[in-house]
């Protein structure tokens, strides 16, 4: 049978209280290794959710310090070509609240921020986000409301980080997806072609 949990208290009784630690460690402004942090991060997870409820979580990367910080309280993601669909930019526009996770490889642990997000569609710090010839044509500006770091325990479990854990070919290969999922009408060597090397001289296009 499943035995589901309804309430706080059958939560807490399970999980037990947190630390004081771990309630105090919530900060609203950035201190300076947050910074060194955000420049040394080349990619983040970033959450938001619908004025219905319904969530998503879209992954954003560029070289390290691909996230602008405007001052101790306000930063800037840059958007880069992708799928189009915008799932996240739309619920930014229902919903501002979102929450960010930046990794930086190698890592056990990471920094998260939560906030509330707005689109910007230009400004004078568009420059200053220029990677590949690529100036964005929107940024998430989000001001900041948490920052904290996160322990490591989810990456040694997973041994994220440790190569002879990894199986990449686990699984069919992105085009094979594709073949199978989204396009069954597509040739195969043409989306082999696509997601092959010459996909990576696309990313900024």
């Amino acid at each position: 049978m499943t035995v589901e949990i309804t309430s706080y208290e059958e939560l807490r009784e399970l999980l037990g209280r947190p630390m004081p630690r771990a309630l105090n460690k919530e900060r609203p402004v950035l201190h300076p290794r947050d910074r060194q942090w955000l420049a040394a991060s080349p990619f983040c997870l970033v959450a938001t959710a619908g004025a219905d409820g319904t969530c998503d979580v879209s992954p954003k990367g560029d070289p390290p310090g691909f996230t602008l910080v405007l001052d101790e309280r306000t930063i800037a993601i840059p958007e880069r070509p992708g799928n189009r669909r915008a799932d996240g930019y739309r619920n930014i526009l229902d919903n501002p609240h979102v929450g960010l996770i930046f990794l930086i490889p190698g890592r056990t642990d990471t920094l998260r921020i939560n906030g509330r997000a707005r689109l910007v569609r230009d400004a004078p710090w568009f420059d200053d986000m220029v990677v590949k010839g690529h100036r964005p044509v929107l940024a998430v500006v989000v001001e900041i409301e948490q920052i904290f770091y996160h322990c490591a325990k989810a990456f040694l479990r997973s041994q994220l980080w440790q190569p002879e854990s990894w199986q990449p070919d686990a699984l069919p290969s992105r085009a094979r997806l594709v073949k199978e999922l989204e396009a069954p009408e597509a040739s195969l060597a043409d989306l082999e072609r696509h997601y092959g090397p010459d996909y990576v001289k696309s990313i900024y296009t």
